[in-house]
């Protein structure tokens, strides 16, 4: 029988950030699973560390995008525009008191903010690799993008379906609309082609009458 996956999150935490912060652990995976998360979930937290260690060598700063990964969605309300902001301004009130130095904590805190849009500079190879993780789900295969794509849509149950449709077509098109999905070298080869057809897939469908 293998470990439950939040304890196995939980033992990559404490392996990140050591054992004395393991109820920081614990809260984090708490979040993790409120109940009124469909996506951005445990499931999703573990995913986006998977690509990240799949990444590392392209990682300036390996343990700052681990913390971002875990921070990353920790404050996820449903009428919330400042979610990662929110989750960012966590991050710095609680990783001071793990230890972590000051330069580590802003750039955790920078990284977290970077998820609200995906846009890392060129140069940004932390960012890069945080974005790559967040937006691998684009590239699943047929049923796993389904569920991913059932999964967002049960997030915004509360919002009429004319306004999810078009809300949601805007969003992918703005995805869709950058040179690359991708920043990495590893995550481009492996994720934009299938990723660039499950997107155009999803807004068809999205936008036909």
């Amino acid at each position: 029988m293998g470990m439950s996956l939040d304890a196995e999150l939980l033992d990559r935490w404490t392996t990140l950030a050591g054992p004395h912060a393991h109820a920081v652990g614990e809260d984090l995976v708490r979040r993790y699973r409120e109940p009124h998360r469909r996506y951005h979930t445990v499931e999703h937290l573990a995913a986006m560390l998977a690509v990240i260690d799949d990444l590392a060598a392209d990682a300036a700063d390996l343990d700052a995008v681990r913390y971002a990964a875990f921070f990353h969605d920790a404050v996820y309300a449903m009428d919330g525009t400042d979610n990662e902001e929110a989750s960012a301004r966590l991050a710095e009130s609680t990783l001071p008191a793990l230890g972590l130095d000051a330069a580590t904590v802003a750039e955790v805190a920078r990284l977290v903010r970077l998820t609200g849009g995906h846009h890392p500079d060129p140069a940004d190879r932390n960012g890069a690799v945080l974005c790559d993780a967040d937006l691998a789900i684009l590239a699943a295969d047929e049923s796993g993008y389904a569920a991913y794509a059932a999964a967002v849509r049960a997030e915004y149950a509360h919002v009429p379906d004319d306004l999810f449709r078009s809300g949601r077509a805007a969003v992918l098109a703005a995805l869709a609309d950058g040179p690359a999905l991708f920043r990495t070298p590893t995550a481009r080869d492996r994720f934009e082609a299938p990723a660039r057809a499950n997107l155009a897939a999803e807004i068809a469908s999205l936008t036909a009458e």
